[in-house]
């Protein structure tokens, strides 16, 4: 079965401190206009299960963790045999996610299955619309909780565009993510004007506030 859009085979920022393959899924559940990868989003399975599996089979030794990302890694239907496939080969499974799918989130947790999950906050509920076209707010909080509840390491993390976003608004999202009682670091990725997007969003002249989003959040490039 055609599981992937493409494979990174290596990288060592994906996964903290794990040698990791990223293997990334076609598809996605949400439109978000700053998203960087259009192709994927957009496109279709191209690389089968086994193929996959072969390189893992192959890199064993050299690699530790497999990054699950996208598009959407969890709108694919065979997801749960394939990590159990990935998790026989003796991998760490790294899910980033939007958090639209509670269910299946609640599944893997159930089975074991994550050994660590980067979780998107994209917007206020007022905001799904405009930023990510659809999607809910209470999705991911209730995706978030789940998490929460369980054993495994997990962050939250944003795409801050001045544009779509204003520094109030991501010290809001940063308060109620405390609030909610979440006490890791809430790592906001700034906007890169340098390439294509899904919403083809104009570079921004806003001049960002770095020194009061900073005593928020964690700023990343």
């Amino acid at each position: 079965m055609k599981a992937l859009y493409d494979l990174t085979p290596f990288t060592l920022l994906d996964f903290p401190d794990i040698p990791a393959a990223i293997f990334w899924f076609a598809g996605c559940n949400l439109r978000c206009v700053y998203c960087y990868n259009p192709d994927i989003v957009l496109g279709s399975a191209r690389i089968d299960e086994a193929d996959a599996l072969s390189f893992l089979t192959k890199r064993a030794g050299l690699l530790e963790g497999v990054v699950l990302s996208g598009g959407e890694a969890t709108l694919y239907p065979n997801l749960l045999s394939f990590c159990r496939s990935i998790k026989a080969l003796g991998y760490k499974i790294k899910l980033d996610t939007n958090g639209m799918r509670p269910d299946i989130i609640s599944s893997f947790l159930e089975k074991g299955l994550l050994d660590y999950v980067a979780l998107d906050y994209k917007a206020p509920s007022s905001e799904m619309l405009r930023i990510c076209g659809g999607g809910s707010e209470l999705r991911f909080w209730e995706s978030f909780h789940l998490i929460k509840k369980s054993s495994v390491n997990f962050e939250v993390r944003t795409t801050f565009h001045p544009e779509l976003l204003t520094e109030d608004q991501i010290i809001t999202m940063a308060n109620k993510l405390k609030s909610e009682g979440y006490k890791r670091p809430f790592y906001v990725q700034l906007f890169r004007n340098d390439v294509q997007t899904l919403g083809n969003i104009p570079h921004s002249k806003h001049v960002i506030d770095y020194s009061l989003l900073e005593h928020f959040v964690i700023l990343r490039n």
